[in-house]
């Protein structure tokens, strides 16, 4: 208890909101993209494939950009797995 009524009660809570902003921004970012099934990520992949064929990896991308600059940290994420879907299938 004298920890929270010491000095370091102000850096305890600014190093939990700052710990809890991190785990936030992971968790939309990395983690909760990885949940979407495999299945669904090919899927727009193909779509890109057919809708613009050799560039469909740089509108992949745009997508990411996009979504990076309007802070959307869960489509950032899922934006990334198709690009690399996409770079993989150009590497076979």
């Amino acid at each position: 208890m004298e920890l929270l009524t010491s000095s370091y009660a102000p850096f305890i809570g600014v190093a939990a909101f700052a710990a809890g902003a991190f785990l936030s921004v992971e968790w939309q970012g990395r983690i909760r993209p990885l949940l979407i099934p495999r299945a669904e990520i090919e899927q727009l992949a193909d779509e890109l494939i057919d809708k613009h064929g050799e560039r469909a990896e740089e509108f992949a991308a745009i997508e990411e950009d996009r979504a990076w600059r309007y802070s959307q940290n869960f489509d950032q994420g899922k934006w990334r797995r198709v690009r690399k879907e996409l770079e993989r299938r150009s590497r076979l």
